[in-house]
C-alpha cells in the first residue's frame, strides 16, 4: 500500500480552485483509474503519466493505482494537472517522499520524453495558491517569470520530471537542453530570475551549470521584459501616433474625451474618412495600467493562452478589434465545456473597436450590452457558470450605408433609401443608448491632406494628447478619491446628480431634449458624465452651460454652439 498527495489548480474562468492530487497504490491487477470529474484531455493524462515516468528512468508501479482529484464537485479540464498526478504517483511508490510534495503546488504538462510544457493560466493559478496559503510553487521553466509576478510565493521553474525528483530528493540535478518548441527560446537566464538555494533571490529556476543548489527562491517580481514602456525599447517607435490623422478636429476632440474619461464612442463616416486610424490611436493616449489592472488583464491574457513570450506582464492597455464575421461566443466568452473568454474580456481594461459594426450580426452586438453596463460578463453553459471581467472602452466605426458614398456630397450612391434604413438599423437603439460620444466623420479635404506646400497641417502627436487626459484624469480621481470610482463613466447617474452639483442653469438644454423624447434617462446620466470629463479636460472645478452643451452635442452629433475644449483638440 502506498497513498500521496500534493496540489494544482483547476481553473474556472479567470478564477482558480485548489485541487488536491491524492494517489493511492494497492495490491491487484495493475489498472490506472483517474476520479473526480476530469474532462477529455485530463482522461489522456494517464498515458502522458505513465510514458513520462517510465522515459524519464523511473519504475511504474505495477499495482492497482487510483488517482483521485478532490473536490470532485468542481470540472477539472486540460494538461496542467500531469506535474501533480506524476509526483504523486512516485511519492505514492516511495521514490519521493510523501512529505517534500504536501504543502507544494504543482503545475504543468508532461510531454512523453518527461519535459515538462507550459500551460494556459499560470498566473490565475498562482494568485489562487496564494490566496489559499500557500507559498512554495512548481511550474514550467518558460512560465516562471509569469508565475513570478505574485508577492511572497517562492516559485521553482523546471524543465523535466528528471530535475524536479532530484530536487526533491536532494540528488544532483541533471542537465537538459533548453526548450525550444515552437520555435521560441527559453526565458533567459537573468528574466527568469535564478536562485540557489533556500531562501535565496528570485524563482529557482534550472539552468544547467548555472543552477547553483536544490530548493525554492522567494520571489517579489519588480521588473522584467516588458514591464517598462510596453513592448521593449522600438515600441514608441512603430506605435501609431495621433499626429498621423488629417484634419478630423471633431473627432480628435471625441477620441480625446472618450480616452479622460473612460467613455464609449461611435464614429460615423463614409470609408476612407480615417476612422480605423482613430480608432488605433486611441489606446496611445491612454494611461499605463496600474498594478492591478495590470494583474487583471495579464490574467485574462493568460487564461486566453495569447500571453506574450517574455513579456509577464501586460502594462498598456489591450486593444482589440475582431473581425466583423466573429460569433456571439467569441465577442462575449464561450465555447465547449467551460466558457472562455472573449473579445470583450480580451479587451478588459482597454479597447474594443468593431469597425464596419453593422456588419457583425444583430445578436453579436446586443449581447455587448449588459457587460456595458456591468464591467463584466456572466456567461452559463452547461459545464458550469463564469463570471468573467469586461471594463472596455467600446468603439464603433460604421459607414453611412453599404456602399458608403450616402453621405458624400457628388459621391454618386445608388442604396435605395430602404437599403440605407435597413443597414443602418442593424446597430439598436438600446446598444446606441450605452454610447456616450456620436461623431461624423467627414471627409478629408485636399487642404488638410496635403496642403499648399505639399503637406497639411500637422496635428497633435499622441504624447501632447496623452498628456491632458492622464492630467483629466487626475482630476477626477482627486475628486472620487473616496469612493469605489476613478473614472467619470463609472460613476452611477444618481451619484453624479446628488453628490456633485454642475453649475446652476447648466442643465437646461439637457431638460429641454428630455421633455421633447430626444432624450432618454439613460441618456441624461451619460451626457452629465461626459460634462464632468469636459470639465476635467478643461480645468473647470465643474461642468458650466458651455460644457454640458458640448458633451450634449458630441452625444447627440447635433451642432450646439459650443466650443468648451474644443480649441484644443
Amino acid at each position: 500500500m502506498g497513498f500521496a498527495r500534493t496540489c494544482s489548480v483547476a481553473l474556472v474562468g479567470v478564477e482558480g480552485v485548489v485541487v488536491e492530487v491524492q494517489a493511492d497504490l494497492e495490491p491487484g491487477v495493475a489498472a490506472f483509474a483517474l476520479v473526480g470529474l476530469p474532462d477529455k484531455s485530463l482522461v489522456e493524462s494517464r498515458d502522458r503519466v505513465r510514458a513520462a515516468i517510465v522515459n524519464s528512468g523511473e519504475t511504474w508501479p505495477q499495482k492497482k493505482l487510483t488517482v483521485g482529484l478532490s473536490p470532485a464537485s468542481v470540472p477539472k479540464g486540460g494538461s496542467g494537472f500531469d506535474l501533480a498526478v506524476a509526483c504523486s504517483v512516485l511519492a505514492a511508490g516511495g521514490r519521493i517522499a510523501p512529505s517534500a510534495i504536501a504543502d507544494l503546488m504543482m503545475i504543468g504538462e508532461l510531454g512523453l520524453d518527461g519535459r515538462v510544457r507550459p500551460v494556459r493560466g499560470v498566473l490565475p493559478a498562482v494568485l489562487a495558491a496564494a490566496d489559499a496559503g500557500y507559498r512554495q510553487v512548481v511550474v514550467p521553466e518558460r512560465t516562471t517569470s509569469e508565475a513570478a509576478l505574485v508577492p511572497g510565493v517562492s516559485v521553482l521553474g523546471v524543465r523535466s520530471l528528471r530535475q524536479l525528483v532530484a530536487v526533491l530528493n536532494d540528488e544532483v540535478v541533471p542537465e537538459e537542453p533548453e526548450d525550444t518548441a515552437g520555435g521560441r527560446r527559453a526565458l533567459p537566464a537573468a528574466a527568469a530570475g535564478v536562485g540557489d538555494g533556500l531562501g535565496g533571490s528570485g524563482a529557482g529556476v534550472f539552468g544547467g551549470a548555472r543552477f547553483g543548489g536544490a530548493g525554492f527562491g522567494s520571489t517579489d517580481f519588480t521588473g522584467g521584459p516588458g514591464t517598462e514602456g510596453g513592448a521593449g525599447p522600438d515600441s514608441d517607435r512603430h506605435r501609431p501616433d495621433l499626429a498621423d490623422v488629417a484634419g478630423q478636429r471633431a473627432a480628435r476632440l471625441a477620441l480625446e474625451v472618450a480616452a479622460a474619461g473612460g467613455h464609449h464612442l461611435y464614429l460615423h463616416g463614409p470609408p476612407g474618412a480615417g476612422k480605423t486610424m482613430l480608432a488605433e490611436r486611441l489606446p496611445g493616449i491612454l494611461p499605463p495600467l496600474t498594478r492591478q489592472e495590470s494583474l487583471e488583464v495579464t490574467a485574462v491574457h493568460s487564461v486566453a493562452g495569447i500571453l506574450p513570450f517574455g513579456r509577464p506582464m501586460v502594462d498598456t492597455p489591450p486593444y482589440c478589434a475582431p473581425h466583423h464575421s466573429a460569433t456571439m461566443p467569441a465577442l462575449v466568452g464561450g465555447g465547449s465545456g467551460l466558457p472562455r473568454p472573449g473579445a470583450v474580456s480580451l479587451a478588459h481594461r482597454g479597447v474594443l473597436f468593431l469597425d464596419e459594426a453593422p456588419e457583425f450580426s444583430s445578436q453579436s452586438l446586443d449581447a455587448l450590452r449588459q457587460p456595458l453596463e456591468s464591467g463584466h460578463v456572466v456567461v452559463a453553459r452547461a459545464a458550469g457558470v463564469i463570471r468573467l471581467p469586461a471594463r472596455f472602452m467600446l468603439v464603433l466605426a460604421a459607414n453611412p450605408c453599404p456602399c458608403g458614398r450616402y453621405s458624400v456630397i457628388g459621391g454618386g450612391c445608388d442604396c435605395s433609401p430602404s437599403a440605407v434604413r435597413r443597414y443602418q438599423a442593424r446597430l439598436s437603439g438600446p446598444l446606441l443608448d450605452r454610447v456616450d460620444l456620436r461623431v461624423d466623420v467627414e471627409p478629408v479635404g485636399r487642404a488638410e491632406l496635403i496642403g499648399p506646400g505639399g503637406k497639411g497641417p500637422a496635428g497633435e502627436s499622441t504624447a501632447v494628447v496623452g498628456a491632458r487626459v492622464r492630467e483629466a484624469r487626475a482630476r477626477a480621481a482627486a475628486r472620487y478619491q473616496d469612493t469605489p470610482w476613478k473614472l467619470n463613466s463609472e460613476v452611477p447617474g444618481h451619484e453624479l446628480r446628488t453628490r456633485w452639483h454642475v453649475a446652476p442653469g447648466a442643465l437646461r438644454a439637457v431638460e429641454r431634449d428630455m421633455e421633447r423624447g430626444l432624450l432618454t434617462a439613460r441618456g441624461l446620466d451619460r451626457v452629465l458624465r461626459v460634462a464632468w470629463t469636459v470639465a476635467d479636460l478643461a480645468g473647470a472645478d465643474r461642468p458650466t452651460p458651455e460644457h454640458v452643451l458640448l458633451a450634449l452635442q458630441l452625444r447627440t452629433g447635433v451642432q450646439r454652439g459650443a466650443a468648451a475644449v474644443a480649441g484644443r483638440a
